[in-house]
């Protein structure tokens, strides 16, 4: 969260602080924020909806929005047909060397009854020769033809599957077409209008999980013996007009790295130069608004 936003709304709850009778002590004070979210277009495309406004309740996966998908399906189309076209050039191997599959068996068939009339002496040597080089041409020439049938399909595999690899570029760009919420939660800011023209990286709408908030507090490095993981703490949440209003938090992250304080925030040590940021989650009851004025007091150590 940028806290050039927050400075107003800290200023402002501490001007409503000290004229209800001045700042409560707290140990520790910071303002609430929330995990936000920027929805930026994934593709270039004219934004054909966007249906959503502030302050929407959106659930993760929920479709808010279309780019125009038009070139895309015409692309997809074009590369469907070009895998048809692929495919329907994939060789019969089982047909194309069926023929000369049934010439080794006639030859195969001369060879034998050859080698019977040359044992019988009915026929002469040089017809079984011939016919025994007629079959050896013949099963070399079937090897070829296999090899080569089998190259060609399986070339035709690899363009088959690259054209396939296209199509599924262009139905993960179709996806990306559909603007999606990424998490269930509230819609901050909407920053895109239906018929503009998006690109790649145009933020369209923000949103954060406002269920569960968090107060960012600071404090110094001899109060961090009295804060640990896992803590419960009771959050009191400034309302303005003197009001204010507890919440039970858990202690979820504590900064390994000193900061200078930031000028919008007090700790009980005002001289302190530097400070520790630790985020405390409280459920929100729809009360907590981002931004609002928040302190604890920390147990005392033992």
């Amino acid at each position: 969260m940028k806290k050039k936003h927050l400075l107003p709304t800290v200023l402002c709850a501490l001007s409503l602080l000290s004229c209800s009778g001045g700042l409560p002590d707290y140990d520790a004070t910071g303002t609430f924020e929330s995990t936000e979210v920027l929805v930026s277009a994934e593709t270039q495309g004219r934004l054909l909806s966007l249906a959503i406004e502030e302050g929407d309740r959106l659930e993760a996966g929920q479709q808010v929005g279309c780019i125009d998908t038009v070139q895309l399906h015409l692309r997809k189309l074009q590369l469907q047909a070009g895998m048809k076209s692929v495919d329907r050039q994939r060789p019969d191997i089982r047909t194309q060397i069926a023929a000369t599959q049934e010439q080794i068996r006639q030859a195969d068939r001369e060879c034998r009854r050859l080698t019977r009339l040359v044992e019988a002496g009915a026929a002469n040597r040089k017809d079984l020769d011939d016919a025994t080089t007629l079959l050896e041409v013949l099963n070399r020439q079937l090897a070829a033809q296999q090899s080569t049938l089998t190259n060609s399909d399986e070339s035709l595999t690899w363009q088959f599957s690259s054209v396939a690899v296209e199509v599924a570029q262009v139905e993960d760009q179709l996806s990306k077409c559909r603007i999606r919420a990424p998490l269930s939660g509230t819609v901050l800011a909407k920053y895109a209008e239906e018929g503009e023209l998006a690109v790649p990286g145009t933020p369209l709408f923000k949103m954060a999980d406002l269920d569960k908030v968090y107060l960012r507090a600071y404090v110094t490095s001899h109060q961090l013996s009295r804060i640990s993981l896992g803590q419960t703490l009771t959050v009191h949440a400034d309302y303005g007009d003197g009001e204010h209003r507890e919440y039970t938090g858990t202690v979820t992250w504590i900064s390994d790295t000193a900061e200078f304080t930031p000028k919008t925030i007090l700790t009980d040590d005002e001289r302190a130069n530097q400070v520790y940021a630790v985020k405390i989650a409280v459920p929100n009851d729809g009360m907590l608004k981002l931004g609002m004025y928040g302190g604890i007091y920390l147990p005392d150590e033992t």
